[in-house]
């Protein structure tokens, strides 16, 4: 009997973990027979297969296709869209000339705009952007398809506001927040973006304020698949990831909720994101949060979504969302301790709590944790050793990641059960969950001080104290009622121990491998009653290494799972000389046809690089051949010094057809003012309430970058001291080395696709500009003389 409640404990668990990912979003996709009135998945991913046709990055061939195509969608939707065009530059110095697609439905009343914002450009230069975020523009496309088939008129004006430009520095939303007059009247956001190609979509809120209305608003709209939780938001107010969302919060003070999935992370920004390679689930779950949304924020008021509170809050099944106030979290943390000394107090006057078993609990949960964690390392450190290709990766997840989760996990559960075997003494089960539940309450008190969004862990805590109450009055407790008071562990830990690598790349794996003994921790109540651990431990030691294996029949790269490679042309037009570069760590044979490593000049080679996302230097740099690449010309309109201050103006005009400049300049050179094409960036406020600017307050020696449409020139207005003397660095670059005629370099193998996050297949000059002046007789007339800025 105690054999078979074991094997069904264990077989509910499994069940638990399973339905804890299975129930967190939709597993039936809407058809074309869908009623007109809902959302169907089928007709959404019919737009998708129409953007995402080819690359249609801004200043691409299809990127006007693009755009034409999603006009006529909203057409025939008898809307009346419209393009706003015009120059932007982001808080970081990247300059566009976005094209945004904007379209409006008309309210009943005279209350504040919901809008509805994806983005339409894909990553240059290879990216499909079917995920990202054609999935976004086609969501919205099928939503308010579906809105207007219901014929009813909102309460509130709904903007749509498809941007451009979001890839190059977020211009699109900087263009639509600084100069439409219908940003003005914006009181809620919601943002449709990708990083992946399929999973969960979360929802991720930007607010200025506090975010208890925001969470209460929407609880209220009643998605039927939340996955949203104050943890994430935390961590994401942490980490440098920018939306278009970053920019209405940021520079029109509105308030929105992004929807963004994450998983597949491979396939985001590459040539492998296509339509056949969007999930489903993925789309229906992000029509699931549009329509609902949509039906509540188009007739409710949000005028004011400020408050004056946070609040802690999780998705759970069943529940959908659960949320309290952060006022709760030192009570509910003073509670949990004095329960604990209670129950440790109350358990020694029962004769239930032995302190050499508490010392027994200790070593068991020290050494599971700790061997844990250095397995899961060591076990990514040895794969990259083993697989040196990985590091080509630049996502830090591989094709096989999943199976390198999936063997950590099991490794941990191996490591739990091997060493509770060795202190296995069921009778003494409440005093081996001591040393669990004390390092549980260190981990809240952290969170409750230095990440509050992650102090509803306390929550299964909680239950655990409960199970620990009932060991003590119990030595065979129910072993049902030990698993539901060990379900809310379940169901909200184990999302966490998948979501953080795959959020935050194979080099935290070890998390992974820590939070599952805590899990396992936390469910000593019903597996500390196990009498065959050794026999678990072994069962999933054999199922660790079966995964170990299938990740190694799939960690070679071939057409599903392509390679990436890099390759540039760079000629530094300084001293007349060409090189072949690649970024890549491990050469190829379409690399290898242009770099030997044995003739390797990267090593002393590397400054003022261009930038890359994650920063990567060139890794192979080889002489070339020369080839007669034009630089820009550079002519100057006007150059005069009043008082101490010269002021310059300069057009850079493009001598060949390219896709961007990147300008450097020492980082301590500060200008007066600074104008491109127009416009300046905006000062910045850091959390130090420090300002910084990138051209009149700069911290980095990149300037500007000025991403091209139909060639249009670059014109500088600057002012600075009369005795400096800038020295700028240009790059220009163009993304046709494999079909310029100067050039024969053979297509990709099948296996191999263009690298992402960089500037790739490219051509690309390199000349230093020394801006002197010229002393003249008298100035250039002009119509009118610039004034110097304060």
């Amino acid at each position: 009997m105690k054999k078979i409640l074991s094997v069904s404990t264990l077989l509910i668990l499994l069940v638990a973990i399973w339905y804890a990912f299975y129930s967190s979003m939709p597993q039936q996709i809407s058809g074309l027979d869908t009623p007109d009135q809902e959302f169907s998945t089928m007709r959404a991913l019919a737009h998708v297969k129409n953007i995402a046709k080819q690359p249609h990055y801004l200043g691409s061939s299809a990127h006007s296709e693009t755009k034409t195509y999603i006009l006529n969608e909203l057409k025939k939707l008898g809307l009346s869209p419209e393009i706003q065009e015009g120059f932007s530059i982001s808080d970081k110095g990247s300059i566009s000339k976005p094209q945004n697609i904007i379209a409006k439905i008309k309210g009943g009343s005279n209350g504040k705009s919901l809008l509805l914002v994806s983005h339409y450009d894909s990553s240059p230069h290879s990216s499909y952007g079917a995920s990202d975020a054609g999935s976004g523009v086609a969501t919205i496309l099928e939503g308010i398809r579906a809105y207007l088939s219901k014929k009813k008129l909102p309460k509130n004006d709904i903007i749509i506001c498809i941007t451009d430009g979001e890839e190059l520095g977020l211009n699109g939303a900087d263009l639509f927040v600084s100069e439409h007059p219908w940003a003005k009247n914006v009181g809620l956001v919601l943002n449709f973006e990708a990083r992946g190609s399929g999973g969960n979509s979360y929802m991720l809120m930007e607010t200025n304020g506090k975010n208890g209305k925001m969470i209460e608003e929407f609880i209220k709209a009643d998605p039927e698949f939340p996955v949203a939780n104050s943890l994430a938001y935390s961590i994401y107010k942490l980490l440098p990831n920018d939306t278009d969302l970053t920019v209405f919060r940021r520079h029109g003070n509105n308030e929105g909720y992004n929807f963004a999935f994450i998983d597949d992370h491979f396939d985001y920004h590459t040539a492998n994101d296509i339509w056949q390679n969007l999930d489903l689930n993925t789309l229906q779950h992000q029509g699931s949060y549009l329509m609902p949304l949509l039906s509540y924020f188009s007739d409710s008021d949000i005028s004011n979504l400020t408050s004056k509170d946070d609040y802690i809050y999780f998705n759970i099944p069943i529940f959908k969302m659960i949320k309290y106030p952060f006022s709760w979290i030192y009570p509910l943390f003073g509670l949990t301790i004095l329960l604990f000394i209670g129950l440790i107090i109350y358990g020694k006057a029962r004769f239930r709590i032995n302190f050499r078993e508490i010392r027994n609990g200790f070593l068991a949960f020290i050494i599971s944790t700790t061997s844990a964690g250095i397995l899961g390392f060591v076990l990514w450190k040895l794969v990259l050793i083993i697989y040196p290709q990985f590091h080509d990766i630049l996502h830090g997840f591989p094709y096989n990641g999943y199976y390198y989760i999936a063997v950590t996990v099991l490794i941990a559960i191996t490591v739990f059960f091997m060493v509770y075997s060795l202190f296995d003494n069921i009778k003494e089960l409440p005093s081996l969950l001591i040393t669990p539940l004390f390092f549980w309450i260190i981990l809240c008190g952290a969170a409750a001080i230095y990440l509050k969004g992650a102090s509803y862990f306390i929550i299964p805590l909680i239950f655990c104290l409960i199970c620990f109450f009932v060991l003590i009055n119990q030595k065979k407790p129910s072993p049902l009622l030990m698993l539901i008071l060990c379900l809310p562990s379940v169901f909200m830990i184990s999302p966490f121990i998948v979501s953080f690598p795959v959020a935050l790349g194979l080099k935290i794996i070890f998390a992974s491998s820590i939070l599952t003994v805590l899990l396992c921790s936390l469910l000593l109540p019903v597996v500390g009653f196990y009498t065959k651990k050794k026999t678990l431990g072994t069962i999933t030691l054999i199922l660790a290494v079966v995964c170990l294996i299938l990740s190694h029949t799939h960690a070679d790269f071939n057409k599903e799972n392509p390679k990436p490679n890099s390759l540039v042309y760079l000629v530094h037009k300084d001293d007349d000389k060409a090189y072949w570069t690649s970024y890549d760590h491990t050469l190829d044979s379409w690399t290898k046809n242009y770099l030997n490593p044995l003739k390797n000049l990267a090593e002393n080679w590397n400054q003022n690089t261009l930038e890359s996302k994650y920063n990567k230097p060139f890794n192979y740099i080889n002489e070339a051949p020369i080839k007669q690449i034009k630089s820009s010309k550079i002519e100057t309109s006007f150059d005069s010094i009043q008082g101490n201050i010269r002021i310059l103006d300069i057009c850079i005009r493009p001598q060949r057809t390219i896709n961007r400049m990147d300008f450097f300049m020492d980082k301590s050179f500060n200008f007066n003012s600074l104008t491109a094409n127009g416009i300046t960036p905006k000062d910045i406020k850091d959390k130090d309430g420090n300002l910084s600017n990138f051209f009149t307050k700069r911290k980095e020696s990149r300037l500007l970058t000025y991403i091209m449409r139909d060639n249009e020139p670059l014109e500088l207005r600057m002012q600075f001291h009369k005795d400096s003397i800038p020295e700028i660095i240009i790059y220009e670059s163009s993304y046709d080395l494999l079909e310029n005629d100067l050039f024969s370099i053979p297509k990709r193998d099948e296996t191999m696709i263009p690298k992402p996050f960089l500037i790739n297949d490219a051509i690309v000059t390199k000349k230093t500009v020394k801006l002197e002046y010229v002393e003249k007789i008298s100035d250039s007339i002009v119509t009118k003389q610039p004034e110097i800025a304060e």
